[in-house]
């Protein structure tokens, strides 16, 4: 099976989302039955650090798109054109995290849903910050098969606050092997 995931948030070094994303691809990647399609988007042509050993691997290859996080808002979050595919080819599965919610061609989707702290406490985040994870939102509860969460408050408040059928929610705790 060919698997993309999104690796964009490995960007951002010793944060949560960082750690959680790493982790799991550190896991994913030991099943050398699949094969694995990393995909970040950056300007520079910086391989995020923690993923290099990764990229030794035999069934472990890195794509990168030459644009901006802020362009793939655009592109997916708010027009939602674009498929994946463009930039990783054919797979059968793909994960998102985060930020960017692309759309995919034919292949099964998958995204990770870290908290919904924007949906709840929105007087507490930046507008901008709520008005991109909301168009996110919208894409991950109509596209997703399966959505990933990091702990059972986050499954609860994605079945609660998004309607999200809870057979689609799946708890991967931080630091669990799957």
């Amino acid at each position: 099976m060919k698997i993309g995931i999104d690796i964009s948030q490995l960007a951002y070094p010793h944060v949560g989302v960082s750690n959680y994303l790493c982790s799991l691809i550190e896991e994913l990647v030991t099943d050398t039955e699949n094969e694995f399609i990393l995909f970040f988007s950056a300007r520079s042509k910086k391989i995020p650090e923690r993923i290099r050993p990764l990229l030794s691997k035999k069934n472990v290859m890195l794509k990168r798109a030459r644009f901006s996080p802020m362009v793939l808002d655009v592109l997916w979050n708010r027009l939602h054109r674009l498929k994946i595919e463009k930039f990783i080819g054919e797979v059968d599965f793909f994960i998102s995290s985060d930020w960017t919610e692309p759309p995919v061609k034919s292949s099964k989707k998958a995204t990770i849903l870290y908290d919904l702290v924007v949906l709840k406490h929105p007087d507490e985040t930046d507008e901008q910050i709520v008005a991109t994870q909301k168009r996110k939102l919208k894409w991950v509860k109509k596209e997703c098969d399966i959505i990933f969460c990091i702990s059972e408050s986050t499954r609860n408040d994605a079945h609660e606050l998004l309607g999200i059928p809870n057979d689609k929610l799946h708890v991967i705790y931080p630091g669990m092997s799957i």
